[in-house]
């Protein structure tokens, strides 16, 4: 009894430590955990050495800020102090767990690209009124240090650990099961408040408006369901190079091999699971029954990072190109890459989301953005994404991985630079458990709450085969 209490005041203080954290300004930020059984060696039995993440100022070596760029380049801060954060949460989360490399793998990696994504987003910012600042990234690493044992760290939110708490805590922490199921989703989230009946959800979808010059017809591209099981999780867009770049597990269908390691010329030498030829890869966040063992219920990307249950295998997946409201549509370039929706909505808010949930039946009447559907005897769970439709005319990518692609306006217009190219829809069918013994993988922290569903895409049609789904789309025709 008296070591569960020492555990949990342990786990409590830790907490509040990182919680401290989020008040900052992208400035040094150091906090004391009780290190992962496997990155320290105690140096007595009831001691074991505290370490610390440090990441470098980014606000203190900033040239002065522009007023135009001032709210972004201080909301962008704010997320570098929420990205440590997280990050010594999951310290405190994970320990015990993993092997030598663990937290060099699965914490330290995956927040030093986080990073550098972020401070890219500054530099950006006041690039667009002012000199654009340079070596900046070289402030993206942070280093894990080690201090004497049980010496806490001077510095916001420092917190030493009871002695002993580098120990698991009897299964009863976050990775452990909420009680949804017989497995259980991690206590992350979601809860029974999380899914709403859809019958009592008043009609929200409204009508669109076509001009008379609308490209009207559709292309699809028939990709499977992928039956074959081909997962990871990595993320080739957000994290190239970075194993587990994701840290929740990606469904593929289209091209065969996509992973962290993936290249333009490696995806346009994979085969499809495509009719047509299709070599893109499309890929979403796994649905999970929770009542259920998944295969990775101790992998990273799984179980170990919250993502607990069985794998879904979608009924359907239908991948369609559709026209614009206004006009014609361009061709996309070859490796164009697209994300849409946030898998971070849940805390970033709500900026970037485009997550759809609804129930066969119901479609053209309720789309959910933040609860998960409950759908009646018969119907099936929908999942639906429209990506961005206006591209820039020369990137297929950006520092942020959305600036070079944007939504059209609500009459269907472009913004001024910007061309209408094919708009991918991509909508997913479920048979699931009933609510609420399902969720979307997702990243610790957000949940697992229903507004971070997300999608990625990398165009790899033949410049040939993208011709042809511009020529369906602007005739009128329906092809694929």
């Amino acid at each position: 009894m008296r070591a569960d209490h020492r555990r949990g005041r342990s786990r409590r203080n830790a907490v509040m430590a990182v919680t401290a954290l989020l008040a900052g300004g992208g400035g040094l930020v150091a906090v004391n955990y009780a290190a992962n059984a496997s990155d320290v060696t105690a140096t007595a039995p009831t001691t074991r050495s505290a370490q610390t993440i440090s990441c470098p100022d980014v606000k203190g070596k900033l040239p002065t800020v522009p007023q135009q760029a001032q709210a972004e380049v201080d909301r962008n801060l704010q997320l570098l102090d929420r990205q440590t954060a997280e990050a010594n949460q999951r310290l405190v989360d994970t320990r015990g767990q993993g092997g030598p490399n663990f937290v060099q793998n699965a914490i330290l990696g995956p927040l030093t690209d986080k990073r550098k994504s972020t401070i890219d987003r500054i530099a950006i910012a006041i690039g667009r009124s002012a000199p654009r600042p340079t070596g900046l990234d070289a402030l993206a690493a942070c280093n894990l240090g080690l201090d004497a044992p049980g010496t806490p760290t001077s510095g916001a939110g420092a917190a030493s650990q009871s002695p002993g708490s580098a120990q698991g805590d009897g299964g009863n922490t976050g990775q452990q099961g909420n009680g949804s199921g017989a497995a259980g989703q991690s206590n992350d989230g979601p809860t029974p408040a999380d899914f709403v009946d859809i019958t009592k959800v008043a009609p929200n979808v409204p009508k669109v408006r076509r001009q008379a010059v609308a490209s009207t017809g559709a292309f699809t591209s028939r990709c499977g369901v992928n039956k074959q099981g081909q997962h990871n999780s990595d993320n080739d867009i957000v994290a190239p190079g970075v194993s587990n770049g994701a840290h929740h597990v990606h469904d593929y269908v289209g091209n065969r091999k996509v992973g962290f390691s993936s290249t333009n010329e490696s995806l346009s030498a994979q085969g499809t699971s495509c009719t047509n030829g299709d070599q893109s890869a499309y890929y979403w966040p796994v649905l999970r029954d929770t009542t259920r063992q998944g295969p990775d219920a101790n992998a990273l990307g799984g179980g170990a990072e919250g993502n607990k249950g069985a794998i879904l295998v979608p009924a359907t997946v239908t991948i369609t190109y559709q026209g614009s409201l206004t006009g014609k549509v361009v061709a996309m370039p070859r490796f164009l890459r697209i994300i849409t929706g946030d898998a971070k909505a849940f805390t970033n808010g709500t900026k970037n989301a485009n997550a759809h949930w609804s129930c066969t039946g119901f479609e053209n009447k309720v789309q959910l953005t933040d609860k998960y559907p409950i759908c009646p005897s018969g119907s099936k769970v929908v999942r639906s994404f429209a990506f961005q439709s206006c591209w820039d005319g020369r990137n297929i990518d950006s520092a942020d991985h959305r600036s070079h692609v944007a939504f059209a306006d609500a009459n269907g217009n472009c913004a001024s630079g910007f061309k209408a190219v094919p708009k991918l829809t991509m909508r997913l069918t479920y048979r699931t458990p009933a609510a609420p013994n399902f969720a979307v993988d997702g990243f610790q922290g957000q949940q697992h709450n229903a507004i971070t569903d997300h999608n990625d895409f990398i165009n790899v049609m033949t410049d040939q085969l993208m011709n042809q789904a511009v020529s369906c789309i602007n005739s009128g025709r329906r092809c694929g």
